[in-house]
């Protein structure tokens, strides 16, 4: 039975839906529904246009847009009478996000967050665009003006809508799959350090980061230029990775009281951020601060890492083990209120001495550089600059700063925190488990690799039936089939995690996953993975996993697990797929290698021929190569172990065949291209043969 549509006083079918960003719309005056059978009926039954508005609930101008026009009465009479009014979260529905990015792409326009599309009642656009004001404004146009222009429209002149969606659906078509008409090629590790030195002309070589403001982490791109050094591409590519770890770090965009990042950053110093934070941006970070410790140690890697840990521990860990998806920007309806300063705060939660040591090293200033005179805390005075001016020792400066950042932590604990989003979303919790598992092995903490376990088993035991990955978790349910980049995401993980706990069940978990995830998303016709699952039957067009953008792409995380899988298992039969994938990405990631960042990453690996390192024998006598192995920056080998007097597991027997213990010592065999050198068993003759491996 259909809904009816909400009063003034009472709430909107978005009350019943468990994203907490549709709830955030609940007494909307909207006529809202969320995507799904009734409201595409209801649409065609009428012949009235979609209002598709697209977002997620961390976003600060989602809120600001919901404020200005979906709480305003008059705006939502508009909307209702002219149009079906269809609430997504992006989150839950990255496909129909996806697809529906390239109207404003093909408009001309940047894509982002509030997406705001106008469709046919059989699904195809007409007209998009993002964020629109309640009257005209920044060059676009007042929302109710271009409603009642839209509807206009659709009412009298629909012969030209209706053309002007069918040039929008063949253009839709097109960029869906942009770039698999190329030549396949083969990539070699010339192409990954020239990828990576194109990738360096664009980083600002005062503030790290690429390009001007807005300016975003981007953490799978400098993690393939970590790649290309590392294949001989020269030291300024490391620095430049280095100086953008270092002043997003010191930043503003770093929370440097609670740990963790935050989305992006307005300006082009890292300073003022969008202040959500992502689970999945975290994750990368995460992972990709944990390599810098391998490839060059620093205090500064090490207390980023273990204080987004905390903060992911604290803030982003569902009982039961999952990772939640994001904590929001706004706090009692303003951005970044929860996380920013005043002097007069600071002076009263702190003795003098303290107050100004903490004032002048985060630039703490009357006036401030936010809005209303507060400070967004950055490292403006740095410890050694503060201990040269006390004559005292920077251990002594540093305890002191952290005794009184704690004390401010507290303070601020008794704020009005952020909301937060807490659906599990499988993918991102594999993007999670794969940077604790790394972070647990360089860092020698194997608590977080327990808590990356927790959440592994949280999803499998959850999302998981071994046919079916759902994408969703939430308040009790599985919800939601999941999307390649689910299964991509956690197998990934999986097989991040085996490597810091050898329990081969998370093993066999990516194993399946990959599998199944190539029965549901491979296209051999195109030899490459669509978004959705093969036949979904809510998309206009078609959807590939092509490009890396702030996340990765599904078949990006895919391909790395399958490298990953034939390396600890021996199966050969895991890298066809690769193989074929990245040849066929060849032109793209030459061409365009910021569009394509972790599927240069896969790709890197894949020049290894599914490189790994096994280590034989008792826990105490591999400890040395473990260690040796957890220090190298050896990102394209996998590390497996075999314990003695353990039976063999099925899926490791190819692996493990002929590979013991040398004279009762542990042993390590350094494998590629399922051909292995000879035994070692010094940690320092392993190391040297690590940093020797940058190319086939």
């Amino acid at each position: 039975m259909a809904t009816p549509p909400p009063s003034a006083d009472t709430s909107n079918r978005l009350a019943r839906e468990p994203s907490p960003y549709l709830r955030q719309h609940a007494h909307n005056p909207v006529d809202w529904f969320p995507w799904g059978a009734e409201a595409l009926a209801k649409a065609k039954a009428e012949n009235k246009p979609i209002l598709l508005s697209v977002g997620y609930s961390a976003c600060h101008w989602c809120h600001v847009m919901a404020h200005e026009s979906f709480e305003s009465p008059e705006t939502a009479r508009v909307m209702n009478e002219g149009f079906i009014n269809i609430k997504v979260d992006r989150e839950e529905r990255p496909d129909l996000d996806q697809l529906y990015q390239g109207v404003v792409q093909l408009m001309g326009q940047g894509g982002g967050w509030p997406l705001t599309v106008f469709l046919t009642p059989d699904l195809k656009p007409f007209y998009g665009g993002t964020y629109f004001p309640p009257q005209d404004r920044y060059g676009r146009p007042g929302f109710p003006r271009l409603l009642m222009a839209l509807r206009d429209a659709w009412e009298n002149k629909q012969d030209e809508v209706q053309g002007q969606a069918a040039q929008f659906e063949e253009g839709l078509g097109e960029l869906a799959t942009y770039g698999l008409e190329a030549a396949p090629a083969v990539l070699t590790a010339a192409d990954v350090v020239g990828m990576g030195q194109r990738m360096a002309k664009q980083v600002d070589a005062v503030h790290g980061g690429f390009g001007g403001a807005p300016k975003f982490p981007n953490p799978m791109n400098l993690a393939l230029m970590l790649r290309a050094w590392r294949r001989g591409g020269g030291a300024p590519l490391k620095d430049a990775v280095f100086l953008t770890l270092e002043r997003m770090a010191l930043g503003g965009l770093y929370d440097q009281l609670g740990g963790g990042f935050h989305r992006y950053s307005v300006d082009e110093r890292w300073l003022v951020p969008h202040f959500e934070k992502m689970l999945y941006d975290n994750a990368q970070l995460l992972h990709l601060y944990a390599q810098a410790q391998q490839v060059e140690p620093r205090p500064l890697w090490r207390k980023v890492v273990e204080e987004t840990v905390a903060y992911v521990r604290r803030e982003m860990t569902d009982a039961g083990g999952g990772f939640y998806a994001a904590q929001d920007a706004d706090s009692e309806g303003e951005e970044g209120k929860f996380f920013v300063w005043r002097p007069e705060e600071v002076r009263a939660a702190l003795s003098e001495a303290q107050a100004e040591r903490v004032l002048r090293h985060f630039g703490i200033k009357p006036g401030g550089n936010f809005e209303h005179g507060a400070t967004v805390l950055e490292v403006v005075v740095p410890v050694s600059e503060l201990a040269r001016e006390r004559g005292a020792s920077e251990d002594t400066v540093e305890r002191e700063l952290a005794a009184a950042k704690q004390t401010l932590f507290d303070v601020r604990e008794r704020r009005v925190k952020p909301g937060r989003d807490d659906k599990l979303l499988s993918g991102w919790n594999g993007l999670m488990i794969r940077g604790l598992a790394l972070a647990s092995r360089v860092f020698g903490r194997p608590e977080w690799a327990k808590w990356a376990a927790d959440a592994a088993d949280f999803v499998l035991e959850k999302a998981w039936d071994g046919a079916r990955l759902a994408r969703s978790y939430q308040e009790g349910q599985a919800r939601i089939d999941g999307f390649l980049e689910d299964y991509g995401d956690l197998a990934s993980g999986l097989t991040a995690l085996y490597q810091a706990t050898f329990d081969v069940k998370y093993l066999e978990a990516a194993d399946a996953l990959v599998r199944r995830a190539v029965d549901l998303f491979w296209d051999a016709e195109k030899a490459a993975y669509l978004t959705a699952p093969r036949g979904q039957k809510d998309l206009v067009v078609a959807t590939y996993g092509l490009f890396d953008n702030a996340f990765p792409s599904g078949a990006s995380t895919l391909t790395e697990a399958q490298v990953e899988l034939a390396a600890l298992t021996g199966d050969k039969r895991h890298l066809e797929l690769p193989e074929r994938y990245v040849a066929r990405m060849h032109d793209g990631l030459v061409r365009n290698a910021m569009g394509y960042g972790y599927l240069g990453l896969a790709a890197d690996a894949l020049l290894e021929g599914a490189a790994s390192v096994t280590v034989a024998g008792a826990s105490d006598d591999v400890a040395p190569l473990r260690a040796a192995m957890d220090r190298a920056f050896a990102p394209t080998v996998a590390l497996a172990w075999k314990a003695p007097g353990q039976p063999v597991p099925a899926l490791l027997q190819g692996t493990f065949e002929g590979r013991e213990p040398v004279k009762g010592r542990g042993a390590a065999y350094l494998c590629r291209g399922f051909v292995c050198e000879l035994p070692v068993t010094e940690p320092d003759v392993l190391a040297q043969r690590l940093a020797a491996l940058t190319g086939p």
